[in-house]
């Protein structure tokens, strides 16, 4: 090749072996037509996030801990180049006018970027790298993530159209689970999906997916998940499924689960079952409309059935930590029952979690209505 050829015109391959000569080549090759020192983070399968602080910091996470590397960039022209080129392609631009950047890349993974003076330390670089594995309920499984009691019992609850709520923290696997929950969902129904950034991987045939788009460099054009969704009631959809409520959408997603739109699923960004229900609650507000808070609780009362509470431990493990039934209320207060919990029980010396997934005893509200509707539920899983 070309950059064969240089090396030996620098007679630079005298001085090193095969290996490093592959090397040289790999990077320059990153730093002419990729991201320079991320193309490397970017090709392993094991890696799910890249952060870079300025040009001296690149820190990944890998199996759920956080790595500062030995990778840095040359310089802050580098840096910007690099940026440029993740950015360009989808017609966006990042200077001190528009210090603030949402993108995505070819691959679909997703990238935030923040640059002076808003970055004080330097140009910044965040990236959720989409996984090409698609992982099976059966996976989560294995990885401990759930017990089959708890796999079985949201089958069951998507079977039944019961509206569910995904919540837990930044980086707890929230978009994964929505998209294990969500491939339950039957190959005959007509399944409308709503994101800022396209995660979902569903495999139904008859899958419509929308995406909304940010306003452009004049300030314009600005398309929100709000305005998606609403379009989305008129697309005759069986299910809408929400990548994310962050704002007053919570609102018209409540409402299309009360009017004859059940079965829907989103996530919402949480701490607790609890915490879940009180973010709705200002979501809601958000939305601008002026409801009573009494309205507010009924109408997140009648809509949502089912929370499922995940979280990212220490050891970089993420579990289900709760299974949660939305039954009802008593005075202004939404009640509610845990069906299924994550018990831990201590540590092990390596510093992996210990614990055990255990049924409450209760029953859900609606196992009458499985009878009914002729869908078979395994009472003995709640013991």
């Amino acid at each position: 090749t070309t950059l064969e050829k240089l090396i030996a015109k620098e007679k630079l391959s005298d001085s090193i072996d095969r290996e490093q000569r592959t090397q040289i080549i790999y990077e320059l090759l990153d730093e002419v037509l990729g991201l320079g020192p991320l193309e490397q983070f970017l090709r392993d399968p094991s890696i799910s996030e890249i952060m870079v602080i300025g040009t001296d910091k690149i820190y990944i996470e890998r199996t759920g801990k956080l790595v500062l590397t030995d990778k840095k960039f040359a310089s802050d022209k580098q840096l910007m180049t690099v940026i440029e080129r993740i950015v360009a392609p989808i017609g966006r631009r990042v200077d001190e006018s528009m210090p603030l950047c949402d993108a995505r890349l070819q691959d679909g993974s997703r990238v935030n970027i923040v640059i002076p003076p808003l970055a004080l330390d330097g140009p910044m670089i965040t990236i959720r790298k989409f996984s090409e594995k698609k992982l099976s309920v059966n996976d989560l499984i294995n990885y401990g993530s759930l017990s089959k009691e708890m796999a079985e019992f949201l089958k069951i609850c998507v079977t039944l159209r019961k509206n569910i709520i995904v919540s837990g923290g930044t980086g707890s696997g929230k978009t994964t689970l929505l998209n294990i929950i969500s491939s339950f969902i039957s190959e005959t129904e007509r399944i409308v999906t709503i994101e800022d950034s396209a995660e979902l991987k569903l495999q139904q045939e008859h899958v419509v997916r929308l995406e909304s788009r940010p306003a452009n460099i004049e300030g314009t054009g600005e398309i929100p998940i709000r305005k998606l969704v609403i379009n989305a009631l008129r697309m005759r959809p069986d299910r809408i499924v929400v990548g994310e409520c962050r704002s007053g959408e919570t609102l018209d997603m409540l409402q299309a689960m009360n009017t004859g739109h059940d079965g829907s699923i989103t996530t919402v960004h949480s701490n607790s079952p609890r915490d879940t229900l009180n973010r709705i609650e200002t979501m809601v507000l958000m939305s601008g409309m002026e409801l009573p808070i009494r309205a507010i609780r009924e109408q997140i009362k009648s809509a949502i059935d089912i929370i499922v509470h995940q979280t990212r431990f220490s050891d970089g493990a993420r579990k289900i930590v709760s299974i949660t039934e939305v039954t009802g209320m008593e005075g202004d207060i939404i009640t509610t029952q845990d069906i299924f919990k994550f018990q831990q029980t201590g540590m092990d010396s390596t510093g992996k979690i210990l614990g055990e997934y255990r049924a409450t005893g209760l029953i859900p509200t609606f196992a009458e209505e499985s009878k009914t509707k002729g869908i078979r539920l395994n009472l003995d899983i709640f013991k």
